[in-house]
């Protein structure tokens, strides 16, 4: 079968080549990876930005995938084959609080990714996509979609009538936008490009903030809304000084990107005397997948795409993600 590996931490590590068919044994299903997706995590592990955590070369990249199951083995109803489904992120982590051994299991390094033409997963590893869902559409939920429902609707708990403020216009952020709207929310949309902020007004963003005109849009926030809720800080260290002058006392910023740098002074008094809970997000289960999913399937969600290249191109595919140039999810199909 074709898969892309990692041969070497950088880009010019990136090899296409072959493997064996895989074959399950028994709890075990094999995919036939139809569509992939990319985050901006693949290309810090590319790089070798996780250090130790990134695991043992080589290893096939990429966590966000989606296919049809083509063969099960003992114990796995054999009424599943053909059926669309997603991986869980984690495949350690398939309930309740975050577990020790969560990294060990994430896809896409050091687990082996979705770049390969047909997937041995656990069956109990992987969910069914939302009805109606191409495999293209399903391919970006594992990573980006989970991790900002679990910001969202799993850890703060929002609200109708919440504030909710999204830095950003990419994987994590359109689907935080989605979330938060379907949750009854408020939402402000922050951004560098009037473009990329008409793009996810569609999606239920009700406030648009260009911060390169309005740099102190924590205040912008407060005055033009209120003191917001919730803040998904995706930017790092330029951004998360503005996120706490936005969010009110008692509310919550979750913690998901380092876009802009991962040291940041923090200006603790606020923080302290005004109760604000700092929230990291690193994905969700298996059964917040599954969660998420029933909740898509009540909705008319569908996932922001930004562009689909080739298998082969899959180098192009990391240039346009590198260059920030996406509004969305950036995908690559599949040889399935």
């Amino acid at each position: 079968m074709q898969v892309w590996e990692l041969t070497a931490w950088s880009r010019d590590g990136l090899r296409r080549t072959e493997r064996p068919d895989p074959a399950p044994g028994p709890g075990e299903v094999v995919v036939g990876i139809e569509a992939a997706s990319l985050n901006y995590r693949d290309l810090v592990m590319v790089n070798g930005g996780y250090g130790r955590a990134g695991g043992a070369l080589p290893v096939v990249p990429l966590s966000d995938g989606a296919g049809r199951i083509v063969a099960v083995g003992d114990g796995v109803d054999p009424a599943l084959a053909g059926q669309l489904v997603v991986p869980s992120f984690f495949q350690y982590w398939r309930s309740g609080r975050f577990p020790p051994d969560a990294l060990t299991g994430a896809l896409g390094g050091p687990l082996d990714g979705v770049l390969q033409e047909r997937m041995l997963l656990d069956a109990g590893g992987v969910v069914a996509a939302p009805r109606g869902w191409t495999a293209q559409e399903a391919s970006t939920l594992p990573c980006a979609a989970i991790t900002a429902w679990s910001a969202v609707a799993v850890l703060a708990r929002t609200r109708p009538g919440d504030v909710v403020v999204v830095e950003g216009t990419g994987g994590v952020a359109c689907f935080a936008v989605q979330f938060a709207h379907l949750c009854g929310a408020h939402v402000v949309v922050v951004s560098s490009s009037d473009a990329k902020l008409a793009a996810v007004q569609r999606l239920g963003a009700d406030t648009l903030i260009n911060y390169r005109r309005t740099p102190q849009w924590g205040k912008a926030v407060r005055a033009d809304v209120r003191e917001a809720d919730l803040v998904i800080e995706l930017g790092g260290a330029e951004t998360l000084g503005q996120a706490l002058r936005a969010v009110r006392p008692g509310g919550t910023i979750a913690l998901i990107g380092v876009l802009s740098g991962g040291l940041a002074e923090l200006p603790l008094g606020p923080a302290v005397t005004r109760e604000i809970r700092f929230q990291s997000v690193t994905c969700g289960s298996r059964d917040d997948l599954r969660d998420m999913v029933r909740a898509i399937d009540a909705s008319t969600i569908r996932p922001m795409i930004d562009r689909t290249y080739p298998f082969e191109a899959l180098p192009d595919a990391f240039d346009r993600l590198e260059a920030a140039a996406h509004v969305g999810k950036i995908c690559v199909s599949g040889v399935a």
